[in-house]
């Protein structure tokens, strides 16, 4: 930890919500790597289970930002990166572990280092940064992960299909977040930055 506190500048950091958010994004990446192996038909088109769950990972990140900074935003993103591939390969298989861990740490640096100057500037519209990385994050970490994972595997299924499960993954999960996460993250943002300010009162 002394060694994060000097890369990351943690100085002040609050240590209980670090790793909060570590788990947070943990369990969403694990439980969206297992899900991932299980496919279906929605329209004619093919579709894995995981779309349901892996937009949380961008809401996730730009909450971790907002109530941190980008230097601890980047030190959960180190935190979670290798347990993520071991978790990741445990409950599916080597290639999906490496596939996600890679997809999620480009695209979640991705979003903390250029997202945050949209933070900075928008800070009264708290809606166009997570708007915008939600949009561009899933497009950069839903390519990435299923062409990693799946492009010349030894799933003959999966190998064939990639590029359409992947397109299709990506249209739904900017659709759901912007109609279900998006509002849901302003209440969640505004209630936590209530929360920390009774704290910090109190």
């Amino acid at each position: 930890m002394e060694l994060l506190r000097l890369w990351f500048d943690l100085d002040e950091v609050d240590t209980s919500l670090l790793w909060k958010l570590v788990a947070t994004h943990l369990v969403i990446i694990a439980a969206s790597n297992y899900i991932v192996q299980f496919s279906g038909m929605i329209f004619g088109y093919h579709f894995t289970w995981a779309m349901f769950i892996f937009p949380l990972v961008v809401i996730a990140t730009d909450l971790t930002v907002r109530l941190t900074n980008k230097y601890q935003a980047r030190a959960v993103v180190a935190l979670a990166f290798p347990p993520a591939i071991i978790i990741s390969a445990m409950i599916a298989d080597w290639r999906i572990g490496f596939a996600s861990a890679f997809a999620y740490l480009i695209g979640q640096l991705f979003d903390v280092s250029v997202f945050q100057k949209i933070r900075e500037v928008f800070t009264e519209k708290w809606w166009v940064a997570p708007a915008v990385s939600t949009f561009v994050a899933n497009i950069i970490d839903t390519y990435l992960f299923f062409w990693a994972a799946f492009a010349n595997s030894n799933d003959e299924f999966m190998a064939a299909n990639w590029l359409e499960i992947a397109t299709v993954d990506v249209i739904f999960k900017i659709v759901v977040s912007f109609v279900m996460f998006l509002p849901i993250y302003g209440v969640l943002l505004m209630w936590l930055k209530g929360r920390l300010g009774e704290l910090g009162t109190g």
